[in-house]
C-alpha cells in the first residue's frame, strides 16, 4: 500500500489498486489508519510534520521507520529513523527495488493477503464522501469533482489554502507528478493564483486552474492584471462559501459556534437593516475590471455548461464565481493536538476498525 502526502498528489497514481490516498489530519480513514497500523513504513522526502503524524508520540506506534531524505537535517527529527538513508529520493528508490528483487529470488516474499483485507475494509466502509445541500444550493465538493472531471488531460492544479484546499486534494484525481502546486505546511493564503501564473507561464500549452477560496482569492486576485496585460490566460474558481471557511469549522466544532470574524459577506445591522447576505466584492465585477472573462455560478444545473464555458476561454484569464454552501465541512477529521487513532470520518463518528486487541 501507498500513501502521498498533500505536497506528494500525483507521484504516484490515485487511480492505482495500491492507492490507499493522502494521509494526515484530513486524510483518508485508509491511509490514516494503514499507517496507524503499520509494522515497517518506507518515507521517502517525507518530514512527519503535525498534520500527518497527529499526536507525535502516538504515531504509527507498531512501525520501524525507513527514512530516506536528502537533506539530512530532516531525518529524526520529528520521528526516530530506525533505518536513515540520505540520498536523492530517485537513486534511493533504485536502490531499494534492486534489494527488494534480490529478497525476492531467493524465496523471501511476504504474505499481505490478511493486511490487503483489512485495508480493503477500512477503504469499502469509509470512503471519500460528501452530502449535498437539503436547500439545493452547490456543493463546494462537487464543484471542484466537477472541475477535475472536465479539465483536459495534462491540467495543472493549484491552491490556497482551506477547505477548498483539502477538498480539491480529495476530489480531484491525480495520476502524474506536477499537476499539483500547494504551499503545504507553508500555509500560505493568496499562493493559487501566482502559483497558476508561474504554471501556465512555465507550461503555456497546459491548462492551469487555481481553485481558490474567496479569502485566499482577496491576497492576491490583483495579479489577474497581471495576467491580463501579459497574456497569461489561467483559470480561476472561487469556492466562494461567503466565510473563511477553515476557520469557520473550527469555531462550529470546537468554539460551540461563535463565528467571529470569519464571515465575508455582508448581513443585517443597525447601520443597513435590509442588508442580506451581499457578497462584497462582487468578483465577476472585480474581475471584469481586471480584464478576465467572468462567470457566477449559483445552481447545479449550469455547473457543467459554466466549466465548459471557462475550458473554452483560452485568450484571457477566466474567473467562476461558484456560490457554494455555507456550512460544508472537510472530513474526514483528526482534531489538532489529539491522536491519529481518533480521526473522525463525520461528525461524532468514528470509525470501527473491528476488534483486535491493538486497536
Amino acid at each position: 500500500p501507498v500513501t502521498t502526502t498533500l505536497m506528494a498528489l500525483g507521484a504516484f497514481p490515485d487511480s492505482h489498486p495500491q492507492h490507499l490516498g493522502m494521509p494526515g489530519m484530513h486524510g483518508s480513514v485508509a491511509a490514516v489508519t494503514a499507517l496507524q497500523k503499520a509494522d515497517l513504513i518506507v518515507a521517502l522526502g517525507a518530514r512527519f510534520d503535525d498534520r500527518v503524524t497527529g499526536k507525535l508520540d502516538s504515531f504509527a506506534p507498531f512501525a520501524k521507520i525507513v527514512h530516506a531524505d536528502i537533506d539530512p537535517a530532516e531525518i529524526g527529527k520529528n520521528r526516530a529513523a530506525d533505518v536513515p538513508i540520505v540520498g536523492d529520493a530517485r537513486e534511493v528508490l533504485a536502490d531499494l527495488v534492486q534489494a527488494v528483487q534480490k529478497e525476492h529470488s531467493e524465496g523471501q516474499r511476504g504474505d499481505y493477503s490478511a493486511w490487503w483485507k483489512d485495508l480493503s475494509r477500512w477503504r469499502d466502509t469509509y470512503p471519500l464522501g460528501y452530502d449535498q445541500p437539503v436547500d439545493g444550493s452547490l456543493s463546494p465538493q462537487q464543484v471542484i469533482e466537477r472541475i477535475g472531471r472536465l479539465a483536459p488531460e495534462g491540467t495543472i492544479f493549484t491552491a490556497g489554502v482551506g477547505q477548498h484546499q483539502m477538498w480539491a486534494a480529495h476530489f480531484i484525481k491525480y495520476e502524474k507528478p506536477a499537476t499539483w502546486l500547494n504551499s503545504g505546511g507553508a500555509g500560505t493564503m493568496g499562493y493559487a493564483v501566482p502559483a497558476a501564473m508561474g504554471a501556465k507561464a512555465g507550461a503555456p500549452d497546459r491548462t492551469v486552474w487555481a481553485i481558490d477560496g474567496d479569502g485566499c482569492f482577496q491576497m492576491t486576485n490583483q495579479e489577474l492584471t497581471t495576467c491580463a496585460l501579459n497574456g497569461i490566460p489561467i483559470k480561476v474558481a472561487i469556492i466562494n462559501n461567503g466565510a473563511l471557511g477553515m476557520v469557520r469549522q473550527w469555531q462550529t466544532l470546537f468554539y460551540n459556534q461563535r463565528y467571529s470574524n470569519t464571515v465575508l459577506h455582508s448581513g443585517p445591522s443597525d447601520v443597513n437593516p435590509e442588508a442580506r447576505g451581499t457578497r462584497v466584492p462582487d468578483f465577476v465585477k472585480l474581475s471584469e475590471a481586471m480584464g478576465c472573462h467572468a462567470i457566477r455560478c449559483e445552481s447545479a444545473d449550469d455547473l457543467d455548461k459554466v466549466i465548459e464555458e471557462a475550458n473554452a476561454v483560452n485568450d484571457r484569464p477566466v474567473v467562476v464565481d461558484f456560490i457554494v454552501h455555507e456550512d460544508a465541512m472537510v472530513w474526514p477529521m483528526v482534531a489538532a493536538g489529539t491522536s491519529n487513532d481518533e480521526i473522525m470520518a463525520a461528525r461524532d463518528v468514528r470509525p470501527d476498525f473491528g476488534d483486535n486487541e491493538d486497536d
